[in-house]
């Protein structure tokens, strides 16, 4: 067992990437077991046709986004970054005439944003050497995606071989359960970071907000992550407003507040009700711990690993008088 770990812990990168690609085809089957039900005057297409087929849709899709949404991007992180040191004294120069300016130290806090963004730019350049390998990375798990929709159901079911019938059966219907809960979540996070994504960049495109292209992919991006992620998206969104206006600035949080109001009021609960109901401190505590592990990948696949986990959790270990337990412990969340 310890040879084992200690194998396992040496090809931790190697067993990273096998999981996400496992991942995404588990997540990618649906589509492709559909396209297999299309049927062209008796004819169906087999399954490598079907991948194929997928797969020259998503160079389609991702050839239109580095085409038409990418350059936008680009040139609003270069205006970004040359316009911030010229700008940035004229922002310090409004927050000094505001009440509370001397107590938060608005001068110190400006020549650490300043240090920041230098060895921001030098970290940046000394990085592109990292950036190749996560983009052979990057390949490789396209490759073994492939292969796992390819032959993937083989090793699953060679997987299931381990157990006796009982608890073959039980564990097949627990991996069921997970599978559609995770594809169903990832579809509606996806759906939730498109929608905000689309409805901040037009806002901050009709408020005149320098860099809207940009801010907008950011709010989309960051808004898998809870509460913190909305946060942090606002303050940069804020303060890249706060450049040019107060009125800006105070325009792109009113629309921040309603957006939420309207995201927990209606979108979430009509889009996630089906998903894996996950708290927000279990997703936190994946996001971290997937971060620490494989970096961005790991953050991207850490929720559904979470949602995975908990199905699992729930069939094997959860206790069947647990469920008072839980409503006692919501009823007093609840609770003034």
């Amino acid at each position: 067992m310890l040879i084992a770990l200690g194998i396992c812990w040496k090809i931790l990168h190697v067993l990273g990437l096998v999981y996400v690609s496992a991942l995404f085809a588990v997540v990618l089957m649906p589509v492709v077991q559909r396209m297999q039900n299309i049927r062209i005057r008796g004819w169906c297409p087999s399954r490598p046709i079907a991948i194929v087929a997928l797969v020259l849709a998503v160079v389609s899709l991702l050839t239109l986004f580095f085409t038409f949404a990418l350059p936008p991007v680009i040139n609003d992180i270069k205006s970004f970054a040359s316009d911030l040191p010229q700008r940035l004294p004229g922002l310090v120069a409004k927050l000094k005439r505001l009440p509370w300016a001397d107590k938060i130290g608005v001068d110190a806090a400006a020549q650490r944003a300043e240090a920041a963004l230098s060895s921001l730019a030098g970290y940046l350049f000394a990085s592109i050497p990292m950036w190749a390998e996560h983009i052979l990375d990057f390949v490789t798990a396209i490759v073994l995606t492939i292969y796992f929709m390819l032959e993937g159901e083989v090793a699953y079911l060679y997987f299931l071989s381990f157990f006796a019938p009982p608890a073959r059966e039980r564990l097949a219907k627990t991996m069921t359960l997970a599978e559609t809960r995770v594809s169903k979540w990832l579809l509606g996070q996806g759906s939730l970071m498109l929608i905000l994504g689309l409805s901040s960049t037009i806002v901050f495109g009709i408020l005149r907000v320098r860099y809207f292209v940009l801010l907008g992919v950011l709010m989309g991006l960051f808004n898998i992550i809870p509460v913190a992620g909305g946060v942090i998206t606002i303050v940069v969104a804020a303060a890249a407003a706060a450049l040019d206006s107060w009125t800006k600035m105070a325009g792109v949080l009113i629309f921040y507040a309603v957006y939420i109001q309207v995201e927990n009021a209606f979108l979430t609960p009509k889009i996630m009700k089906s998903s894996v109901d996950l708290p927000g401190l279990s997703v936190l505590i994946s996001l971290l711990v997937g971060t620490a592990l494989f970096g961005v990948v790991g953050a991207l696949v850490s929720v559904p690993t979470a949602a995975l986990i908990a199905v699992v959790i729930n069939e094997y270990l959860v206790q069947p008088d647990a469920g008072e337990l839980i409503r006692q412990a919501e009823t007093k969340q609840q609770s003034p």
